[in-house]
C-alpha cells in the first residue's frame, strides 16, 4: 500500500493523543489535586511522558518499523519532543493555574 507509513502514523498519532489526554483526566480526577500550580504540572508532565513513550514504541515497531537498538534512538526521539512538554507546560499553567480557565478543556487545546 503506497500510503500505509501516513495512514499509520496518522492513526497511531491520534491513539498518542488519546494516551495523553486520558492519562491527564484519570490522573487529575482520581489520583492528584490539580487546584495546586504544582500538581498540574506533574500531572500534566507524567501524562506527556506516557504519551511520548506509547509514541516512541509504536512508532518504532509498527509505523517504520526500525530495529535499531540503544538508547540513542529513543533519546532522539524524546530530545525532538522537549518543545512540545514546554509548551505544553506553559500553556497549562497559564491559561490553568493564572487564568483559572477549565483543565480539560485547556488540555484539549493544549
Amino acid at each position: 500500500m503506497k500510503y500505509k507509513e501516513i495512514i499509520s502514523y496518522l492513526i497511531f498519532g491520534v491513539l498518542t493523543t488519546l494516551v495523553s489526554l486520558l492519562s491527564y483526566y484519570l490522573l487529575s480526577t482520581f489520583v492528584f489535586n490539580i487546584n495546586r500550580p504544582f500538581w498540574l504540572m506533574v500531572v500534566n508532565v507524567i501524562s506527556w511522558i506516557l504519551s511520548i513513550l506509547f509514541a516512541f514504541f509504536t512508532n518504532k515497531k509498527y509505523v517504520f518499523k526500525n530495529d535499531e537498538k540503544g538508547l540513542n534512538q529513543f533519546f532522539k526521539f524524546v530530545g525532538g519532543r522537549i518543545f512540545t512538554l514546554v509548551l505544553d507546560v506553559l500553556i497549562m499553567f497559564i491559561f490553568v493555574s493564572i487564568l483559572h480557565f477549565n483543565d480539560k478543556i485547556i488540555k484539549i487545546i493544549s
